[in-house]
């Protein structure tokens, strides 16, 4: 996505990437379930089973994790972005702030 702000592009750009990460941290659970398994003296084909399902658990949960994170993180790069616009006088409107604002926007 690109936005032009006063003739300024601004791409909003994802800091995580989802994708590997989540691959990394199923990979992890494969292996790692699969060791517990084997520890546990289960027959390799239950080993391989039990981590094929917890590693797909892990993408899943893993990707959902890591786009939290990345919202959490634009998030506070939008905000510090307003603080830097707010402090320079760019703004576009003085008299809004991003502290007081209700759901609603009108409480300036």
């Amino acid at each position: 996505m690109q936005y032009d702000v006063r003739n300024r592009k601004y791409e909003i750009i994802m800091p995580l990437h989802v994708r590997s990460i989540a691959v990394s941290i199923a990979v992890i659970f494969f292996f790692v379930l699969s060791l517990v398994g084997w520890i546990c003296g289960l027959s390799p084909f239950v080993c391989c089973k039990r981590a094929l399902v917890g590693a797909v658990l892990a993408y899943i949960a893993g990707g959902w994790a890591v786009k939290a994170i990345n919202a959490i993180l634009v998030n506070a790069m939008i905000a510090n972005q307003m603080n830097q616009q707010k402090g320079s006088g760019f703004a576009a409107n003085p008299k809004i702030n991003s502290k007081g604002m209700g759901s609603g926007g009108t409480d300036y």
